[in-house]
């Protein structure tokens, strides 16, 4: 099965098929056969704490403009998960951060992501970066709840509230009976 791009950036002899010993429709160079895998995007984040408050920054950009979040990004080549994390900090609430632990991993395939967000510590001043229209640190009795962003940070800083007395636990996945949520 053959389907040709309609992309003028993209060369003609790619096509859409399904590469012999694989199960999934990929593109094909028809010339030298190369596969054109696309993976799912990797962000990277943190429940970035101090004195028992939590960092969010209101998203100055799209999706999501104006609702709160933690500070999150997509992954850039050459860097660890952890450095990702510290860098979307940066970013987003001009925070430098000490990571702790790993919190959880959330896969949201329906987006294509797989989301690896960590407990970290706030160690510096914060202001709005370019990505934020203001962030700041709230009580946990004074967090935003019906302007949260996405669903991924309900579900960590519940997690995070479920570990925030403990020293050591294992990381969480995606809550049960999230699937609609996440397909």
């Amino acid at each position: 099965m053959t389907d040709q791009l309609s992309n003028p950036f993209i060369s003609p002899l790619f096509h859409m098929e399904t590469p012999e010993g694989d199960d999934k429709l990929r593109r094909v160079c028809a010339h030298c056969r190369f596969i054109d895998y696309v993976n799912p995007k990797i962000v990277a984040g943190s429940v970035v704490t101090q004195n028992g408050k939590i960092l969010l920054c209101r998203r100055a950009i799209e999706p999501r403009k104006g609702y709160w979040t933690l500070p999150a990004g997509f992954m850039e080549e050459g860097e660890t998960v952890e450095e990702g994390a510290r860098r979307e900090a940066q970013e987003e609430a001009c925070a430098d951060i000490r990571i702790q632990q790993l919190l959880a991993v959330y896969s949201v395939p329906r987006i294509a992501q797989v989301q690896v967000m960590f407990r970290a510590e706030l160690i510096s001043d914060i202001s709005a970066g370019p990505e934020s229209e203001e962030v700041g640190l709230f009580d946990w009795k004074d967090i935003p709840w019906s302007e949260l962003a996405f669903p991924t940070v309900i579900w960590a800083l519940t997690h995070y509230a479920e570990t925030r007395h403990l020293p050591a636990f294992p990381p969480f996945a995606n809550p049960p009976g999230t699937e609609k949520l996440t397909h």
